[in-house]
């Protein structure tokens, strides 16, 4: 099955999280869904620089008044659309990307 650039990004990312969820070793994991180990391994550093390249720098706007999230330490992303994300302080950064990933993908 041929997949295009984001729809490969979207399997492999939802592999690694599967594989990280399962408790088992790449090894099992890939010999159970007929993956090669190598191919895994590749996919997720690709992933990972394609994550850490995603993030831009946030700079707090003076003179707003500040939402209850933000009196409470959390941090509050705007996303395309109107949307937000309130994040507590102490997140899984592993599930925010993966939110993010779905939310705004090819962001």
């Amino acid at each position: 099955m041929a997949y295009n650039e984001e729809e490969a990004q979207a399997r492999w990312r939802s592999l690694v999280l599967d594989r990280k969820a399962s408790g088992k070793s790449v090894a099992t994991f890939c010999r159970e869904r007929g993956l090669r180990e190598w191919q895994f391994y590749e996919w997720k550093k690709r992933l990972r620089n394609a994550e850490a390249a995603q993030f831009v720098e946030v700079r707090p706007v003076e003179g707003l008044v500040q939402s209850s999230a933000a009196r409470n330490h959390a941090i509050e992303v705007r996303l395309a659309g109107g949307r937000s994300v309130v994040v507590a302080p102490g997140f899984d950064a592993s599930h925010l990307r993966a939110l993010l990933s779905v939310l705004e993908p090819g962001a």
